[in-house]
């Protein structure tokens, strides 16, 4: 009893039209020679693999250059540095990353760490008046991919009132708060 092959795709086939078939090979339904190996099934072609998009040309660089930056990293000057390192580490979850003295070895400053994101404290000097005001029209948009809603009963079970509740906008499910100095920090779980 002869073998059915498996029907090839059409560029398999068309590879394999021009080509002789060996001696002994069984035709489609013909019976074979006493001697003639029977058909095996052949696998059926591979896919073929799409072509890599093509690149747009290069662009010539602009003159002047554009600003082309791999990380963004904001300070904020904060009253009580010691208060504000505990509200983004205890109740936001920064780590701290790095610790700065000043040369009386009092802590001025520390960079914290949220992912690959960082922000940077520096403890105010006064230098400018002990009633200047801080985070006035300022916004830090935050992105993550957490549950806002966890994060926002994190906030709220450490003490802190939000600003603006979850909710859900065009860019995503957000939720807003003030960090002690005023800061305005947004948090938002893009639309996927």
């Amino acid at each position: 009893m002869a073998t059915r092959k498996p029907r090839r795709s059409a560029p398999a086939a068309k590879k394999k039209a021009g080509k002789a078939r060996p001696t002994g090979h069984r035709a489609k339904g013909a019976k074979g020679a006493k001697g003639a190996k029977a058909a095996r099934p052949r696998p059926a072609a591979r896919p073929r693999r799409k072509a890599a998009a093509a690149r747009p040309p290069a662009q010539p660089r602009r003159s002047p250059e554009t600003l082309r930056l791999r990380a963004f990293s904001p300070g904020f000057t904060v009253s009580d540095l010691q208060r504000s390192v505990a509200f983004y580490t205890g109740v936001l979850g920064f780590i701290v990353s790095e610790r700065w003295t000043d040369d009386a070895g009092k802590l001025s400053g520390v960079m914290l760490k949220a992912g690959v994101s960082e922000l940077g404290l520096s403890q105010d000097d006064w230098a400018k008046g002990r009633d200047r005001k801080k985070g006035e029209g300022l916004r830090l948009w935050c992105d993550t991919i957490q549950d806002i809603d966890a994060l926002a009963a994190r906030i709220k079970a450490a003490g802190h009132d939000l600003t603006e509740e979850p909710k859900n906008s065009p860019w995503g499910r957000n939720l807003a708060l003030d960090d002690p100095d005023g800061y305005h920090l947004t948090f938002n779980r893009p639309n996927e």
